[in-house]
């Protein structure tokens, strides 16, 4: 992790979700993901490391994940970040939405990231590559197992092949996934490709039987 890259963790609300904070400690400018549940405490979290809330990355518009959106963008007047395919979600909010495509890139202050498109979980889920070593995963890659396949949106053949773009990352990249649902917070993709069942099917069919249970 560069000695410039600002990156926190919290987990709030009634379905674990992880939130996060990135920026540039140099800069003191960070991003809320997924802001949702309990916004005052993510600014009072940001606040107390004297950094300045810039706007949101999304990486998918689940009730769970942007439940928050309206309420950061009336404390902080910024830009939310979705992906192209989900921007449709987000018209009745009263957000500055930039959509995005895979492959784009921002930064702030000088952390670069990376927007990777993953679908599966739903059309327009994406994931965040932060410095090149950091992945904030949404409800992508989960530790020791992915996102449902089965909600309206989602498709496990994208799923399928999201997966294999994530498990060719670097090894040592460490793993952020939206919701803490296992024993730790977070991961490594070596970590995950030895013990995640979900990036251990090596072909389309066994994965969907796997995933679906066909």
């Amino acid at each position: 992790m560069s000695a410039s890259l600002y990156l926190e963790q919290m987990e709030i609300g009634p379905m674990q979700n992880f939130i996060y904070l990135v920026g540039d400690r140099n800069t003191k400018e960070a991003l809320v993901v997924d802001p949702a549940w309990d916004i005052s405490s993510v600014l009072e979290h940001a606040r107390k490391d004297g950094m300045k809330i810039k706007g949101a990355l999304v990486t998918h518009t689940h009730f769970d994940h942007v439940n928050g959106v309206d309420k950061l963008l009336e404390a902080t007047d910024g830009t939310v970040y979705v992906h192209k395919n989900e921007a449709e979600f987000l018209k009745g909010m009263k957000s500055n939405i930039k959509r995005m495509e895979s492959g784009s890139k921002l930064r702030i202050g000088t952390v670069e990231i990376a927007f990777l498109h993953t679908p599966g979980h739903t059309r327009g889920s994406q994931c965040f590559l932060v410095e090149d070593s950091n992945l904030i995963s949404g409800d992508t890659l989960f530790i020791n197992a992915c996102g449902r396949c089965d909600l309206p949106g989602g498709n496990a053949e994208d799923m399928y092949e999201s997966l294999e773009r994530l498990a060719r990352l670097d090894e040592n990249t460490i793993l952020y996934p939206g919701h803490n649902y296992a024993d730790r917070p977070t991961s490594t993709i070596a970590q995950e490709k030895k013990s995640n069942p979900y990036l251990q099917r090596t072909t389309l069919d066994s994965f969907l039987k796997f995933r679906m249970g066909g």
